[in-house]
């Protein structure tokens, strides 16, 4: 049996007419950059997302630089994060001039660490001028947004929510986008909303910041040659925006059967002592981009998936603060013990959708036999 890490075909099967028309449709028409699909796109992602306004763009490492461009983060400020990320979210932080810094994360969730983010804003928040954070919702599960509201409000702070990995997320019944000034997604094909190539988007329910993004995206024009600012060449094309507006329709159903994957994981998986299955806060719904599981021996264990035709991923081997792009900034082993402990225990097993239910029991058993 063969199982691979990711399936992209399945969900396409349901809606391959519909994209297929409108696809021609645009071709037909030599429709390909801003229009109505996008307008409508923006509409119709503020909606889902509850906030007031949407902007599309290239893709989610453009949305996090054109966030902190909208906010005036720049050179001598400092943006703090986490470790336990993929790299775009830092890049995003030197891309404007700003220096990143990290903080640990929570061992239950994988997310930013509130207590750890006030210990460090009580002793560098005026010496390194931090002026930003940026909390990532790892995996479909989002962070302690309250908490980390109430921290940045008391430390005068912008809060960007890197929600690459959160499609339809919530915690305490709100999503990304509800608590912080803004909030960015990528759809990258694999996301949970996935385009058949790259884009991303920023959501926000302030006027002013959106008309800003709108512009940054956009050579800094809202009219075709009046320039109100230097900016970037950063729009989804109609193609994709298309493609998203199909696949946003059904986003909750298949957010919904990620979920039940999950548990009839979990089901299988949680007798395993040796096996430590991911946390689920009460408040939180948990869309589940990744099933992450930790294991004291998961080097040899992964081997042995893959000789028994299963693909796993590790999300992330290396946290960033260990990284050679980063090691002008100091860091050695031990500095973060969390994220560092994370990244040698963490293997994502098979998720999307459509994976059926036998094959996740071939992927138990074979777990199981090996821890």
């Amino acid at each position: 049996m063969n199982i691979p890490f990711m399936d992209l075909s399945g969900c396409y099967n349901e809606i391959y007419q519909e994209v297929s028309n409108k696809i021609k449709y645009l071709i037909d028409n030599t429709r390909f950059i801003g229009g109505n699909e996008v307008e409508q796109f923006e509409l119709e992602f503020a909606k889902y997302c509850n906030t007031e306004y949407a902007i599309a763009c290239g893709n989610g490492t453009d949305a996090l630089t054109l966030a902190l461009k909208a906010l005036d983060i720049k050179t001598g400020d400092t943006v703090v994060t986490v470790s336990n990320t993929f790299i775009a979210t830092s890049e995003a932080i030197s891309s404007v001039g700003a220096s990143v810094d990290f903080v640990d994360i929570d061992e239950k969730t994988y997310t930013m660490d509130p207590i750890k983010l006030k210990e460090y804003l009580r002793k560098y928040k005026v010496i390194k001028n931090v002026k930003a954070v940026i909390p990532v919702h790892l995996y479909g599960q989002m962070a302690d947004m309250e908490s980390i509201m109430a921290i940045a409000k008391e430390f005068d702070l912008k809060v960007i929510e890197d929600s690459a990995q959160a499609h339809g997320a919530k915690f305490n019944g709100k999503g990304p986008g509800e608590y912080g000034d803004i909030a960015t997604f990528s759809f990258y094909p694999g996301k949970n909303l996935g385009a058949f190539g790259d884009g991303g988007a920023l959501v926000t329910n302030n006027e002013y910041l959106a008309n800003k993004i709108k512009m940054l995206s956009n050579h800094g024009r809202i009219k075709k040659y009046e320039h109100e600012m230097e900016g970037y060449n950063s729009r989804l094309d109609s193609i994709q925006a298309a493609i998203l507006r199909v696949k946003l329709r059904h986003l909750n159903k298949w957010n919904s059967m990620r979920i039940n994957n999950a548990n009839i994981y979990k089901q299988l998986l949680n007798k395993n002592n040796n096996i430590i299955t991911p946390f689920i806060r009460n408040e939180s719904r948990h869309v589940f981009h990744l099933f992450t599981v930790r294991l004291t021996n998961r080097d040899n264990v992964r081997e042995s998936l893959k000789k028994d035709g299963i693909a796993t991923g590790i999300h992330y081997p290396i946290p960033l603060h260990l990284q050679p792009a980063y090691r002008y900034l100091g860091y050695k082993k031990g500095d973060f013990p969390i994220s560092e402990k994370i990244s040698n225990e963490i293997l994502s097993l098979p998720m999307w959708p459509e994976l059926k239910e036998e094959d996740i029991n071939y992927v138990c058993k074979k777990l199981n036999d090996l821890v």
